[in-house]
């Protein structure tokens, strides 16, 4: 769907309303989305659609999803989730899995920030460079 930039404006404009220290209150936001469908107002479907589009990237940008190559031991665990969340301010959910095509190291993935520590991804980089 193609959005004005009006509509992107008032949706940013409600986004920023619906955040506090930071952080998304889904109360707020189920409230605005009832009332932009209840008033509305010119092009609301746009709104609605841009603000989703906000809330989807607040959501994601607080996902981390880690792969390694086996199953991570507690204190790494511990190490990487503080780590993450020193950086990133806290707040994150953590999600974890193997895939055994990383042949060792890891693979963090948090909103669009992408850490590639793996065996494989260094291989490939050999590779490429002859």
């Amino acid at each position: 769907m193609k959005v004005s930039k009006d509509a992107a404006s008032a949706a940013r404009r409600i986004y920023r309303l619906c955040s506090a220290d930071g952080r998304l209150d889904q109360d707020k936001v189920r409230t605005a989305f009832r009332k932009v469908a209840a008033a509305k107002p010119r092009d609301y479907r746009a709104i609605l659609h841009a603000l989703l589009r906000l809330v989807r990237l607040d959501e994601e940008s607080r996902q981390a999803v880690i792969e390694s190559a086996v199953d991570l031991d507690s204190p790494s665990r511990v190490r990487i989730e503080q780590s993450l969340n020193n950086q990133y301010g806290g707040g994150l959910s953590f999600s974890y899995s193997t895939d055994p095509e990383l042949l060792g190291g890891v693979k963090i993935r948090v909103g669009n920030d992408v850490w590639d520590g793996s065996v494989q991804s260094r291989l490939e980089r050999l590779t490429s460079a002859f």
